[in-house]
């Protein structure tokens, strides 16, 4: 296979797969899929309140390049989350608002870098979500090949295309194609299970009764004392 390539067709979870898990949530999410697929913290949300999802399609640049963002476009379709990396650290503002505005175009519904962004308050204004490692202004050339729709590491997640990526709020996680409409059923029962501890806890009930957490704190020696003198 050539070592850098353009990957045209992507596997692609159902638009209602998709919806849900975006419904759930990144916390939600991750944990019904068995805690797998978070991306790494250094990644953080540009646009607070912004919640999406939709399949991924992986970039994997030169540092400071963004050649192949641009010969990404081509094969986004609507729904999709562009997801780059760069194949050593970088920083470098390798998005902004001429390639948001061709996105936008084509359907994409936002953005998750490990690397940075800029012309961040146009962004802002365009309503069109960004998760970067970075806001930098240091500019990049058009010069070095690459790989789109291969897969990628970003934040020290794998992502591989077609991966359902949820972003919010809490953070980005990356639901393998294959996995994600079992994951969103799991979901849909923790979120009900979740409700249903909710409304015990307005009532009064302390956790240590909801999740039967007493036994483990005499298994693990924990004392009960009225006042520190007497411990």
């Amino acid at each position: 296979m050539a070592r850098n390539i353009v990957v045209r067709n992507i596997p692609r979870a159902s638009p209602e797969v998709i919806a849900g898990l975006r419904e759930a949530g990144v916390a939600t999410v991750h944990e019904a899929a068995g805690r797998i697929g978070l991306l790494g913290t250094r990644i953080v949300p540009r646009m607070p309140g912004s919640a999406v999802a939709g399949s991924a399609v992986t970039v994997s640049s030169h540092p400071g390049d963004n050649l192949m963002i641009h010969a990404a476009v081509e094969v986004c379709q609507p729904g999709d989350i562009l997801v780059v990396t760069t194949t050593a650290d970088s920083e470098h503002g390798m998005f902004g608002d001429l390639l948001a505005t061709s996105l936008q175009a084509r359907g994409v519904v936002g953005m998750v870098t490990d690397a940075g962004v800029r012309d961040i308050a146009t962004l802002r204004q365009m309503d069109f979500p960004i998760w970067s490692r970075a806001v930098h202004s240091q500019g990049t050339v058009k010069a070095t090949a690459g790989s789109v729709n291969v897969p990628v590491v970003a934040a020290g997640q794998l992502v591989s295309p077609g991966d359902v990526i949820i972003a919010d709020d809490d953070g980005v996680v990356a639901i393998p194609v294959s996995l994600a409409a079992q994951v969103l059923d799991a979901a849909t029962k923790r979120i009900a299970n979740e409700e249903a501890k909710r409304a015990q806890f307005e009532a009064g009930a302390l956790g240590l009764d909801v999740y039967g957490l007493r036994p483990l704190l005499d298994q693990l020696g924990v004392v009960y004392v009225d006042d520190i003198e007497s411990a």
